[in-house]
């Protein structure tokens, strides 16, 4: 028989969940956002990052959009959103103009793009325009800096849970939650 899942605890389930997803999930959780009944536009539609962030969030009770490079008039869709999680991998794609005010917005992209004034001769976005979008969102992620220290904490995480099931010691739950603690401070505004 099929059992019921907590979705909520993800050292509760006998898989791992992908990392960025994941992390996508925790960064809101750790800020203290609710997710349930709430518009949340996921920007892109990857197997990594979009596909399973929009499974996650529809399991915790979110109204999902999943848009992509067909969907039409995507910035009336992104607008409608309270929550943003853009994983599209273009660089400032989403424009502030596009966020709705108040939104929280979760930045997975990470891209180069040149600066003649960067010593590498580049620079790394995210697929969120930041310096316009953080005028207008209650909460953003820094790129970089942001949901990819998550990644890491959640690859931990993964690491951590798979030895627990293997040896079942539930005496040292948590240890690894003080890492995405760690890691969530950087997103802070």
């Amino acid at each position: 028989g099929a059992a019921k899942l907590n979705w909520k605890d993800f050292s509760s389930l006998p898989f791992h969940v992908p990392c960025t997803p994941q992390g996508c999930i925790e960064l809101l959780d750790r800020i203290g956002v609710d997710v349930e009944g709430k518009n949340a536009v996921v920007i892109g539609r990857s197997n990594l990052v979009g596909l399973p962030v929009a499974m996650l969030l529809l399991h915790r009770n979110a109204t999902v959009t999943i848009v992509h490079s067909r969907t039409r008039d995507i910035e009336a869709v992104v607008k409608n959103a309270d929550v943003v999680i853009a994983a599209v991998g273009r660089a400032k794609m989403v424009p502030g103009s596009w966020l709705k005010k108040g939104a929280v917005v979760v930045d997975v992209g990470i891209n180069s793009v040149e600066d003649a004034t960067a010593k590498r001769g580049y620079r790394l976005v995210g697929d969120v325009d930041y310096d316009c979008a953080r005028e207008i969102c209650e909460w953003i992620t820094p790129v970089p800096g942001g949901v990819g220290p998550m990644t890491i904490a959640m690859l931990l995480r993964n690491t951590w849970n798979s030895w627990k099931r293997k040896n079942g010691d539930s005496a040292t739950a948590g240890a690894a939650d003080d890492v995405a603690s760690e890691a969530v401070e950087g997103g802070k505004q």
